[in-house]
């Protein structure tokens, strides 16, 4: 089965830290552009951040810049997401998908395919 494999979520307190992982399972991603979106209770899916195929370019949501990071690891199939200075407002499911590489990185308008199930981030106190 062709998808992604999201770990790394769990609780957080405001302005901590947690590094999520996205692992290719079936499939290479070398060849695909992979975003992170995530989904809020009672919110429409939300994309956060972007990492393209080809030269690692990053785009991010603005309410994210500064804070989270992208980054890819082709030789061990994965892209993670470094999110730091969590606020309350980041508590969702997050969840990774791919494009192929001669797109954009539009994280609204491409066909995004091979959702994972997603994992939760809590961010309390």
């Amino acid at each position: 089965q062709l998808q992604f494999v999201e770990s790394g979520g769990g609780l957080a307190q405001p302005g901590g830290s947690l590094r999520l992982s996205c692992a290719a399972s079936g499939f290479t991603l070398e060849n695909f552009n992979i975003g992170w979106f995530r989904q809020a209770p009672g919110k429409e899916r939300e994309g956060v951040s972007c990492i393209t195929s080809r030269h690692g370019s990053t785009y991010y949501t603005d309410s994210v810049k500064g804070r989270f990071t992208i980054s890819r690891d082709n030789a061990k199939n994965t892209v993670y997401l470094q999110m730091n200075s969590l606020k309350p407002e980041d508590t969702a499911v997050y969840s990774c998908a791919s494009v192929g590489y001669w797109r954009s990185c539009d994280l609204d308008k491409n066909p995004w395919a091979r959702w994972g199930q997603g994992t939760q981030v809590t961010v309390s106190s």
